[in-house]
């Protein structure tokens, strides 16, 4: 969670919860800042699933939280000055690298104290839903394991885009939307001014219709979230190959910077 006083006190703070929680078993954490090293990770919160899998596998465990805590003295025309703590925690799966939860629970105070005593509390106070969220997603996990193994033979084959210059791409003519849609900059992401990128696999049928979409570089701060919205109200014409549509499935990039001020 970062190098701050205040991070290492979030981190201590939730590695103590989950120590007296019988359902999980905590990774020894000095052990897991050594592998994380190891694998080059430098505290990224814009992961790929294969990365988020390598630093999982590196770890050795089932999931792990990464993020970052930070108490910063703000001022507003309503109050001079004032003190902002805030957490942004990511819950990742080691097993399949999906970012299963964020969340960023924040508190405000007269002074620095006040502001990590409040955040702490709300810390204590959203726990249990953290570790629901840890629970379900090995349900959720398994429950998808045996469903592709049940349509492991009746799987509809979907054609990945081909690379404009390979050969597949000689007849290929891929998907185009009518409309572009931007999505939007989320006002989590705004606060603390974080700058992403959000990869998305695309599948879309041969009408041209959105079917399903994986996150495959997540970044939390709902912007995940604001991609996917986007997606889905996107149409598109159909790719085409031979002249034929067909269903394909393709990848949509989306990057996120922080707003330039604007000045005078």
């Amino acid at each position: 969670l970062g190098v701050t006083e205040m991070a290492q006190r979030v981190a201590d703070e939730l590695a103590f919860s989950l120590t007296k929680t019988d359902s999980l078993s905590l990774v020894n954490r000095a052990q897991a800042r050594a592998a994380a090293r190891g694998v080059g990770y430098t505290g990224s919160l814009n992961l790929t699933l294969a990365e988020a899998r390598d630093l999982g596998a590196a770890i050795g465990c089932d999931f792990f939280i990464t993020g970052e805590a930070q108490t910063l003295r703000r001022t507003s025309s309503a109050r001079p000055v004032y003190f902002e703590s805030y957490a942004s925690l990511f819950f990742v799966s080691a097993r399949t690298g999906k970012l299963i939860l964020w969340d960023q629970p924040d508190a405000e105070a007269a002074t620095p104290e006040e502001a990590e005593r409040i955040l702490s509390e709300q810390l204590r106070a959203r726990f249990d839903r953290y570790v629901e969220a840890l629970h379900k997603a090995q349900r959720d996990e398994r429950q998808e394991k045996l469903a592709a193994l049940e349509r492991d033979g009746d799987a509809i084959i979907i054609e990945e885009a081909p690379e404009e210059d390979s050969p597949a791409a000689a007849s290929f003519r891929p998907p185009h939307p009518f409309r572009r849609l931007r999505p939007a900059y989320t006002a989590a992401a705004a606060r603390v001014e974080a700058e992403a990128t959000v990869d998305v696999l695309v599948e879309i049928d041969a009408e041209g219709e959105v079917q399903n979409i994986e996150v495959i570089r997540w970044a939390g701060y709902g912007l995940n979230e604001s991609v996917a919205e986007t997606v889905r109200r996107m149409h598109f014409r159909p790719a085409m190959r031979d002249g034929a549509p067909v269903p394909v499935r393709f990848l949509l990039r989306y990057n996120f910077r922080r707003p330039v001020k604007q000045t005078g």
